[in-house]
């Protein structure tokens, strides 16, 4: 590594393969382009975009990023066996800068109680691995899974021989978020003294958030040499989540002088990038959450909106700009223009061309007619939105609701299918959700088990949009809708009816499905 290197922290986003695995966040092919594509604006270094052997549905989504998206290297993980590193090669052997992602368990527990092999079998697995991979690829990784876990003499050998089979990058990896930062310090400074070749190499840090702690032990490894960090955008991940990318950028930047070191990251796009990733998954960053939450950048109390009036650094340390947050809330109008629009999207940092600006333009206007006053958050929403439901077969043309105390809900609707047939039905429920979901699912004959449902309020006041989730299970597979109106119902009945029509899609084999999430073990 040379001195400009040595300042440089690489941004390994594992969001499409390590977030995804989050329970419930699985992603259509069409959704993963949507992140894979916010990810290059935001300017990471990699994009680990999946596990190719875990279905071939990841196969497929790893292999079209990496024919289409451009600028960050494109990578695919592998398991230490010749059929899975073949597969991530056949995915990514297409992308401008492709890497290999090999990793094998090193902790005593593992290797006792998982793969139930001794110290030299895993050493001369990984070896190979790493022999066959860079074979294949130039750029090379390797993680000996449960690193914090590991006896740092073993480590030191595993390391060491993977470095010398050819790894161009190693990752130590805090599989169980056990470690603490000092601990976790010590550890990369062990390796970094005891590792011959080691400073040939570029080292990682990949840590999980079990204890809460990803963020700091991330930066403990950067102080001790790690110049890769794998992280997820808003945290997400398996179990408690991994380390946040926004988190973990913004510590770097705006402690510059502390760590003297550096990332490539467009930070302006955080936060665009961020609720990208919420919309798409179904999972909203928490109110309090640093960088990207709503009250990230907010004052109640009276001494600190006294003294932010007098000089914002009284109590903010970094500007709402620097992550894409705009410090103007309530935005435009029903008079409103396109021009002042576009200036607007531009402005929260989404860049769109004509077509799908006249298309937001549009529920931007219908919108207005609804609502008093509209904020960011609702411009947000309608550029994140405007094309949930529209790909049918079938589509709502009206919905009827009647509800009260003491009677029972009834939904009455008239639905529409592109090969031009219409359906009406009527259902009563326990509520008029549950009356939409029954009418919805008689009249289309696609029964659905629920299995979550979220309400999220995209602003303020009793006319504020209601984005709503839902979360179903049909032929044992899980799908996820997402819809948003000012009414909750018609936000409802607009997420469900999305799935039912994935389902019909996939059932007559004419959509992009989900990858089946196969539980293989991974750093």
């Amino acid at each position: 590594m040379n001195a400009a290197d040595d300042k440089r922290v690489v941004i390994f986003d594992t969001t499409l393969r390590d977030g995804e695995q989050a329970p419930g966040c699985s992603m259509t092919l069409d959704e993963k382009l949507r992140v894979a594509a916010a990810l290059a604006e935001l300017k990471v270094d990699i994009i680990e975009a999946g596990f190719p052997a875990a279905s071939p549905g990841d196969f497929e989504s790893v292999q079209t990023i990496a024919r289409t998206i451009e600028g960050p290297t494109i990578c695919g993980l592998a398991r230490c066996n010749t059929e899975d590193i073949k597969l991530v090669w056949d995915a990514v052997r297409d992308a401008q800068q492709p890497r290999i992602h090999v990793f094998v368990a090193t902790s005593q527990i593992h290797r006792e109680h998982k793969l139930q092999m001794a110290k030299e079998e895993i050493i001369k697995v990984a070896v190979e691995s790493v022999t066959l991979a860079r074979s294949l690829c130039e750029d090379v990784e390797f993680s000996p899974e449960d690193a914090a876990r590991t006896e740092p003499e073993y480590l030191a050998e595993v390391v060491q021989a993977a470095i010398e089979a050819g790894a161009t990058t190693v990752n130590i990896p805090d599989t169980v978020g056990y470690t603490v930062p000092g601990e976790f310090f010590e550890l990369f400074r062990y390796l970094k003294a005891n590792v011959a070749g080691i400073d040939n190499i570029r080292l990682s840090a990949h840590c999980h958030d079990d204890l809460g702690l990803a963020v700091a032990n991330s930066l403990a490894a950067v102080q001790a040499g790690a110049r890769q960090i794998e992280c997820t955008i808003n945290g997400i991940g398996e179990r408690a989540g991994n380390c946040s990318l926004e988190e973990v950028v913004m510590a770097l930047r705006t402690r510059q002088e502390y760590f003297g070191l550096e990332t490539g990251i467009r930070t302006q796009r955080l936060y665009p990038t961020s609720r990208i990733v919420a919309n798409v998954t179904g999972m909203h960053a928490p109110r309090n959450k640093a960088i990207v939450g709503e009250n990230a950048f907010s004052h109640e109390a009276g001494i600190h909106q006294h003294g932010m009036l007098r000089h914002h650094t009284t109590y903010e340390i970094m500007r709402p700009e620097d992550v894409g947050l705009s410090r103007s809330n309530l935005v435009l109008g029903k008079h409103s223009g396109r021009h002042a629009f576009r200036e607007r999207v531009e402005q929260l940092g989404f860049e769109m061309d004509d077509v799908e600006l006249n298309r937001c333009f549009k529920e931007f206007k219908e919108l207005a007619d609804r609502k008093k006053e509209l904020y960011d958050q609702d411009i947000e929403a309608i550029i994140m939105n405007v094309d949930v439901g529209k790909a049918g077969p079938w589509a709502i043309e009206e919905l009827h609701i009647t509800a009260g105390t003491g009677s029972i809900a009834a939904a009455a609707l008239r639905i529409s299918h592109t090969d031009g047939r219409e359906l009406r039905q009527a259902a009563a429920g326990d509520g008029p959700v549950a009356a939409v979901f029954r009418a919805l699912e008689q009249a289309t004959g696609v029964e659905l088990v629920l299995k979550n449902f979220e309400v999220h309020g995209v602003t303020v006041g009793d006319d504020a949009q209601g984005e709503v989730t839902v979360t179903v299970e049909y032929n044992q597979q899980s799908y996820r809708g997402h819809a948003v109106s000012t009414d909750i119902v018609e936000s409802a009945a607009f997420a469900y009816l999305e799935v039912i029509n994935r389902v019909i899609r996939r059932r007559e084999g004419t959509g992009q499905v989900a990858a089946e999430n196969v539980a293989l073990g991974n750093p």
